[in-house]
Order: C-alpha cells, then sequence, then structure tokens
C-alpha cells in the first residue's frame, strides 16, 4: 500500500498546484485554501506512510526517530482537519466567520502543536522485547475535533440542498458524497476491520485513503462548475506529473547510487520515498520563497525600486475615470510622489492664458507663474535634470533648486505641431538618490500618455463652459418666450373679450333682420312675386348662417371662460335632425343637390342638450351642402341599434385631402380644398361640434376620400343617455 499512498498524494499535490496556477487569476479564496488543504493532506500522506513503516519495523535502536514521525503524523492530521473546516466555510458559499468558528479553527492549530508534546501524544514502550505505542489524551481530542469539524461540515451542505439555486445544490451533493464515502472508508479500515484482523499496518494503510474521497469529489466539483479551464488544468497536470515522475526517479537512482558508494549499503523503499519527496517539496517552493526573499531584500537594500508597469496602470486609471483637470492632476501627483518617492510633483498647465499650477508640495508664488513658464519654455530636453541646466538656464536653474525641483518633464502634444501643455516639475527623491535612466525613460512614457489626458480634461472643460454658456442663453430665451407668450395670452383674452362683445352687439339687430325677413317671405306685409320671393329667401339663409356663425364664436369665448355648460333635457334626436333637414332643403335645391333623410319609424327619447345638438346636426349638413358641387347627393340617417345610437350625414363632394384630415376639428383649422370651395368659412363648426359630442359622452364619426366624398357623424351610448337617470349639467372646458 506505501507506494499507492506515496502516488495518490503526489497527484493530488500536483492538482493542488494546477488550481493554484489558475487561481492566481481568480484570486478567489475558496481556491487557495483549497490548494493549502491539498497542500498539508500531501505532507500528511508522507508521514502516515512513515507511521505504516514504524509499525513494522520499529525497534529500540531507531525509536526517537519513529516517535518524532508518529508525532509529526498527529500534528499534520490536525492541520488537515483545521484546514478542511476553514475551506468548508469559504465553499460552496462564503460564510460570517463568527467567534465560535474562528476558535474551532484554532483549536486545531492548538492541536497541531501540542502533538509534539509525549505528555498528550504518547509514546512508545517497550514491553516483552516488542514496541508498543500508547496513546495520550491527544488522540482522542483528535478524533473528537475530527467528529466536529465532519458533522459541521455534513450539516452545511444538508443546508444548501434546500437553496433554490440549482448550481449550489450540485455542488453541496458532490461534498456529500464525498464526505459519505471518507466516513464509511474510515469507519470500516481504520476501526471495524483492525478490531477483527490482526494485520492492522494493512488496514490502517487502506484506511488512510479516506481523505481522498472528499478532495476528489470537491475537485470533481470545482472543475464540473467550469471554475477552472480543464483543458489547461489537465495539460499542466500532465507537464507535472512527468516532470515531478522524472525528479523522483533521478533522485531516487542518485540516493541509491550515493548510500551504496559512499556507506556501503543498499536503502529500503521507504528512505527512499522521504528522499524523494522532500526533493520534489524543495524544487517546487524553491521559487516561491526566492520571490519572497526578493521582495525583502529590495526592501532593504533598494528603497527607491518600484515596479514601472503598475505606476503605468495606475495612472491609467486616473486618466479613464477623472475627467476635471484639477482632480486629474491632484491624483497623478500623488501617486507620482508615493510611487518616485520624490518630496514633490507639481503640474504647470495651460496652453494659452493664465497657466494653473497644481500638486503635491507647490511652493511657487502664482505670480511668478508666467516668467517660470518662459524660462521653462527654453528648455530643449523634454526630461531634463535641473542639476545638469547650463549657464544658459542659471536663473531658471536657481529659481528651481530654490524650491527644491530636480527635474522638468516637458509635456509636448507631438501630432499639434509639437505644442506645448504645461510642465512636470518632480523634487529631489527623499532617499537622496539621483534620477537613474530608468526614472527617465518611464517619464517619458508617463508625459505622453498624460498630454492625451490632460487634452481631454481641456477639452471636458471647454465643453462644460459651453455648456453652461448655452444654458444661461436658453435660459434668458425661455424668459423671453415668456413673457412673448404672456403677452400673446393677454392678446388673446382681449381678442375673447372683443368677440364675445360683439357678438352680443351683432345678435339682437341680426335677430330682428331675420325675423323681419321671415315675416314678409310669409306674406305678413302683402303678396311677394317669385323674383321677390327668391331674394329674401336667399337673404333669410345668409342671416340664418351669420347666426350659426355668431353662435359659434359665442361658444368658443365661453369656452376659454368655462361658461359653456351642457344642459341635458329629454329630447327626440330623430325629430330634431328632421327639423333642421326641413330648413336646409331649400338651400341644397337651390344648389342643384339631392338632400335625403332616412327617419326611423321608432326612436328613444333620450337626455341631449337640444339646442347644441340642433347646431351640431346642422353644422354637418350645412358643410355638406356647400361642399358638394352640383348634382351631387346627401344623404342624412340615425340608426337605433341595441346599445347605442348613430347619426351619419354622408356626401358626394370634395372630401378632405389626407395630408389635412388629423388637424380638421382644430379650432381655425380649414383644408385647402374647402378654403377654395368656400372661402367665407371660419373652422369654427367642426371644432364645437367635437367639444359638443365629448362633452356629452359621445364619440365623432369621420371618413374621406378626396373627390369622392365624406362622412361625419357621431355615435352615443345609449344606457348612459336613458331618462330614467337624472339630469346633469356639464360645464365644458376648452
Amino acid at each position: 500500500m506505501t507506494p499507492i499512498l506515496i502516488i495518490l498524494a503526489l497527484l493530488q499535490l500536483l492538482i493542488g498546484l494546477a488550481i493554484l496556477f489558475e487561481s492566481r487569476r481568480s484570486k478567489q479564496a475558496h481556491q487557495k485554501l483549497f490548494v493549502v488543504l491539498l497542500t498539508v493532506l500531501f505532507v500528511w500522506t508522507v508521514s502516515t506512510t512513515l507511521l505504516t513503516y514504524v509499525d513494522t519495523n520499529a525497534n529500540q535502536d531507531n525509536l526517537s526517530y519513529f516517535l518524532l514521525v508518529n508525532k509529526l503524523g498527529f500534528s499534520l492530521g490536525s492541520l488537515v482537519l483545521a484546514s478542511m473546516y476553514l475551506f468548508n466555510a469559504f465553499y460552496p458559499v462564503k460564510k460570517r466567520l463568527t467567534t465560535f468558528k474562528k476558535a474551532v479553527f484554532y483549536f486545531g492549530i492548538l492541536l497541531a502543536a501540542a502533538s509534539f508534546l509525549p505528555i498528550v501524544s504518547g509514546n512508545f514502550v517497550l514491553s516483552d522485547g516488542v514496541l508498543h505505542y500508547e496513546y495520550g489524551p491527544l488522540v482522542a481530542l483528535i478524533v473528537l475535533y475530527g467528529i466536529i469539524i465532519v458533522t459541521t461540515s455534513v450539516r452545511d451542505n444538508f443546508i444548501l440542498r434546500r437553496r433554490s439555486d440549482s448550481k449550489l445544490r450540485q455542488q453541496a451533493n458532490t461534498l456529500l458524497v464525498g464526505l459519505t464515502l471518507t466516513i464509511v472508508h474510515a469507519l470500516v479500515f481504520i476501526v471495524v476491520l483492525p478490531s477483527i484482523f490482526s494485520t492492522n499496518s494493512l488496514l490502517y494503510s487502506i484506511g488512510y485513503l479516506a481523505p481522498y474521497y472528499y478532495t476528489s469529489f470537491t475537485a470533481y466539483g470545482l472543475l464540473r462548475q467550469g471554475l477552472f479551464d480543464v483543458r489547461a488544468v489537465v495539460a499542466r497536470s500532465v507537464g507535472y506529473v512527468l516532470s515531478t515522475a522524472l525528479l523522483i526517479v533521478l533522485y531516487a537512482a542518485l540516493v541509491a547510487l550515493a548510500a551504496r558508494i559512499l556507506l556501503g549499503r543498499t536503502v529500503d523503499l521507504a528512505e527512499l520515498a522521504v528522499f524523494s519527496s522532500v526533493s520534489v517539496i524543495v524544487a517546487t517552493t524553491y521559487a516561491p520563497i526566492l520571490r519572497q526573499f526578493n521582495k525583502i531584500t529590495n526592501r532593504v537594500f533598494y528603497r527607491d525600486a518600484y515596479d514601472a508597469q503598475n505606476l503605468i496602470d495606475e495612472l491609467n486609471k486616473i486618466f479613464v475615470s477623472t475627467i476635471h483637470i484639477d482632480e486629474l492632476l491632484n491624483k497623478s501627483s500623488q501617486l507620482i510622489t508615493t510611487t518616485l518617492k520624490t518630496e514633490t510633483c507639481m503640474f504647470i498647465i495651460r496652453p494659452t492664458g493664465k497657466p494653473l499650477l497644481l500638486g503635491q508640495g507647490a511652493e511657487f508664488d502664482h505670480g511668478d507663474l508666467m516668467p517660470l513658464r518662459d524660462l521653462l519654455g527654453r528648455v530643449d530636453e523634454q526630461v531634463a535634470v535641473v542639476s545638469d541646466l547650463g549657464r544658459e538656464h542659471a536663473v531658471l536653474k536657481k529659481l528651481l533648486t530654490n524650491s527644491d525641483v530636480g527635474l522638468i518633464i516637458k509635456l509636448v502634444d507631438i501630432k499639434h505641431d509639437n505644442e506645448i501643455l504645461g510642465y512636470i516639475l518632480l523634487g529631489e527623491k527623499k532617499s537622496g538618490s539621483i534620477y537613474a535612466l530608468q526614472d527617465v525613460k518611464l517619464l517619458e512614457i508617463i508625459a505622453n500618455e498624460m498630454v492625451i489626458a490632460i487634452q481631454n480634461a481641456l477639452r471636458f472643460e471647454e465643453i462644460e463652459r459651453f455648456n453652461a454658456t448655452l444654458q444661461q442663453k436658453v435660459e434668458e430665451a425661455t424668459r423671453k418666450l415668456r413673457r412673448t407668450n404672456e403677452k400673446l395670452r393677454q392678446l388673446d383674452e382681449t381678442k375673447d373679450d372683443f368677440i364675445s362683445m360683439a357678438s352680443h352687439q351683432l345678435r339682437t339687430p341680426l335677430t330682428s333682420v331675420k325675423g323681419y325677413v321671415s315675416m314678409v317671405v310669409e306674406g305678413d306685409a302683402g303678396d311677394l312675386n317669385p323674383m321677390q320671393k327668391k331674394l329674401l329667401n336667399q337673404a333669410f339663409i345668409s342671416a340664418q348662417r351669420m347666426v350659426y356663425l355668431i353662435s359659434d364664436l359665442l361658444n368658443v369665448s365661453r369656452l376659454r371662460t368655462g361658461k359653456f355648460i351642457i344642459e341635458p333635457v329629454q329630447s327626440n334626436l330623430a325629430n330634431i335632425i328632421q327639423e333642421e333637414v326641413r330648413q336646409l332643403v331649400p338651400t341644397a335645391k337651390g344648389r342643384g343637390l339631392e338632400l335625403i333623410y332616412h327617419r326611423p319609424e321608432h326612436f328613444p327619447i333620450l337626455m341631449f342638450d337640444e339646442t347644441k345638438m340642433r347646431q351640431v346636426v346642422m353644422n354637418f349638413i350645412d358643410n355638406a351642402i356647400y361642399y358638394t358641387p352640383t348634382g351631387g347627393s346627401i344623404t342624412v340617417s340615425i340608426a337605433d341599434k341595441p346599445e347605442t345610437i348613430e347619426f351619419t350625414v354622408t356626401d358626394t363632394g370634395i372630401g378632405v385631402p389626407k395630408s389635412d384630415q388629423h388637424h380638421l376639428f382644430s379650432k381655425f383649422y380649414r383644408a385647402d380644398n374647402a378654403k377654395r370651395a368656400r372661402p367665407d368659412g371660419t373652422g369654427l363648426g367642426l371644432f364645437m361640434a367635437k367639444k359638443v359630442i365629448v362633452a356629452q359622452g359621445g364619440a365623432t364619426i369621420f371618413k374621406s376620400q378626396e373627390g369622392k366624398g365624406s362622412t361625419f357623424g357621431f355615435t352615443f351610448a345609449k344606457e348612459p343617455l336613458m331618462p330614467t337617470r337624472p339630469p346633469e349639467s356639464h360645464v365644458l372646458k376648452h
């Protein structure tokens, strides 16, 4: 069993290394903890292998050596349990590390440390010439600790199985299978069978395979979830296996050869396993340990050392996330000062106008900025060390030296004729070191990238200023527009007042004219010849049209002031239509038109504002008469349907162009062809008709085709208009 345990341990370690390689990018805690668990389990496997060897080869001569190995096995076993407990706290889901959980974890670390105390871990005793190991109380504590850890893990995963997330349930089921197999295997081969059979060492060796169920199923779960690139893991694992196997074979051969040549004896399998394992551990841990030592020595001997790429990356983050010039320069200055460990870092920016000085440790008087910028403009180099400036720059050198400036970086826009956007002034290094070639090269790269960032920030500021100016102009224009609208509103009110007054003043004499003309036509003033009667009829019709026009103007005025009231009364709409048709028949005949009315035999009594509905009906029929050429026909109908009534006026007139139809019911709007056919129209009839219809709960009917005729009308639901409902007055608003 010893070779099998060693091979399994190596495979576990290789899986751990492959996962470690992948987890460097994701940096998730449970991945790193799983690697720690596998590493501790590998070392524990090696120790248990040696422990199995103790049971069969222990004697008085090598007792101290094997006693140390035995204690090491107890210590590593405690660490395996503690690592498993910590891993369970982060996988499948991260749990809150309470004080109790931390205490359980540290108790496992304490057990690992106490394993080397003979009073608690036990000791070898010689009885009847045979070595026996007497276990101390530590073994019972480790067993109890293992029961707590396994029970906690089982409980947590059973709880996760109730979650609605199917992915979590799969993870929990996978871990439960691994835990169950681990528990069963350990009980069978470490507890039950050794109490029956005498071959304890072999059974124990088989029993030590138990933890690999848990780790194998856990690794399967991680790979199954797609947390790692499986192909990459397999490829790297194969490489690790082959290279490790080669190292083991090579080291084993060298150890065996050295033992035969130097010691004159052969090396047994256990010794070869120990030496080979130690060699593999040294080979795999050498590079990480070397990196840590390099970091420590760099901190001690290279205080000015820094990661140039990291500085560039952090600056790029600032450039991308910051758009205000002040914030951009202050953050960049702070980062450069911290990384390069300089006393100061200042920026002098502005391609035109007054320069801007920002940064860490600025000590210049703002009155000196313009002269300073002029002096800096005479320096030819993009990056210049102040101490290396020649005599021609003596004034600049003195000024910068007094301000502890050690380096000048020119910000040049290469794409725009080498325009100078500004300068970066760096102070001396805190360590007293000079600026090296590496620093100069890095600062040149930073300067080129900063030019773009500064240009973007300046453009953003320019856009902000433009937006502010534009906003100011918009607000001023809005104020002017409000004042103009207020004047227009006042003019509109004056116009409405005038229309209302004029309409009232015109209505009374017009009514008198209409009445007297009617009396003359009816013969009250004597008989009329046909020509006189015809002329007076035309005068009466024109007077009637004028009355309707004045009525429309008054209604529009009342609409604006809220005085236009709907007063429903019991009405027979069929009779109202008949009366209006009778009045308009002479007009239709005079224009050579046929006016047809389809009156139903029976029609219900409904609640309408009779006066306003007469005006609506008259308006629809009158429009049809005036917009239908001679020889055409107009059909008027009123239909009593089960739930609605429907009134329509259909003509064979000029129709309404499609482009004008959606404006047709607007106030004062008339289609172009209607203006040509009837220049004296107002565009108020349809507007008021729709207002009256909608105010009483109805809807207008309209369809038209240019050159073929139109249909106007309305439809009402009968139930709300039934006389059984109490009459209501409605104030119609604009």
